[in-house]
């Protein structure tokens, strides 16, 4: 039975795990001037998983080499890489980054949903979905109106972003098997990524033709190792650890950090100031994790006794 409380360094994972991929929406807006959608994931997937074989390799970890293992990679690879990325990088082409990161948002609302018909010791109770619901809102506030204003205006884009959401919901509930496994987080993350390229290898060379394309600029290959290298590689090993310890839907409370974090870091490295439905947004999402956390709760209620 996993605990739905997560302990104080889970949360401190959480939180670094949303500020690796709150980066990920500015650096495929930055690679996509210059590389289509189907060539920018393969490269993503193929340099992170390179950068992690060769990390088993000179650390010496255990590497998985079992069928059924391989098997789940290849699963886990389609739901948590290879559809939802190219969705979201294919969604990014017609709408903004904004209306996508609360597309994105709605990750853990369909999460409670598939561990409700999936996921017997995660099933929800009133108060995990009073808190997703809550973080739901507080995004929304968060990235404000005007990105809501591009609704219904591409809407395959919208629905392609929202389907990315509900294969990570189905993919975080699948990669709970690793855990039982007894699988390293870094292996588990190398062959997800690994049979994600594989998969994706022969599509993108038919479809965008990467050797008839003119070689990208300075800007989109930093973007691309940054993507790769922080928001993939690095970010995997911790959503993996997470996964085996706090269970699929306290990890997909990520997506409600993820905006706090692009303009957290936006706000510190850019000098961007924070705007009033900003602030609102951000204390309606703590006050749902709060609210999903529930030791403020139990102690409120501890001190009334």
């Amino acid at each position: 039975m996993i605990d739905i409380r997560m302990t104080k360094a889970q949360w401190a994972m959480l939180v670094l795990l949303s500020m690796l991929w709150g980066g990920s929406f500015f650096f495929v807006e930055a690679i996509l001037v210059d590389l289509p959608p189907l060539t920018l994931v393969l490269g993503r997937v193929t340099i992170a998983a390179t950068c992690l074989w060769v990390f088993l390799l000179v650390t010496r970890r255990p590497l998985a080499l079992q069928p059924r293992i391989w098997l789940a990679f290849a699963i886990m690879g389609l739901l948590n890489n290879l559809i939802p990325f190219s969705l979201i990088a294919w969604g990014q082409t017609e709408i903004s980054s904004g209306l996508a990161s609360i597309l994105n948002a709605t990750t853990p609302l369909f999460a409670v949903l598939v561990a409700a018909l999936w996921l017997p010791d995660e099933r929800p109770g009133p108060a995990k979905i009073t808190g997703v619901a809550i973080g739901f809102v507080g995004v929304v506030v968060l990235i404000g109106s005007d990105a809501l204003g591009g609704l219904g205006a591409s809407t395959m884009a919208q629905a392609a972003i929202l389907l990315a959401a509900i294969s990570y919901a189905f993919a975080g509930a699948f990669g709970r098997r690793f855990r039982d496994y007894g699988v390293d987080p870094v292996m588990v993350a190398a062959g997800q990524l690994s049979a994600s390229a594989v998969f994706l290898a022969p599509v993108a060379i038919l479809i965008d033709r990467p050797g008839q394309m003119a070689m990208p600029g300075i800007a989109a290959m930093l973007a691309l190792l940054g993507l790769a290298l922080f928001s993939t590689a690095l970010a995997y090993v911790l959503y993996f650890r997470l996964l085996a310890q706090a269970g699929a839907t306290n990890l997909l409370l990520v997506t409600f950090l993820i905006p706090v974090s692009a303009i957290a870091l936006g706000t510190t490295f850019l000098a961007e100031q924070l705007s009033p439905n900003e602030i609102t947004g951000m204390a309606i999402i703590a006050l749902g994790l709060v609210v999903l956390d529930g030791r403020a709760w139990e102690a409120t209620k501890r001190g009334t006794a």
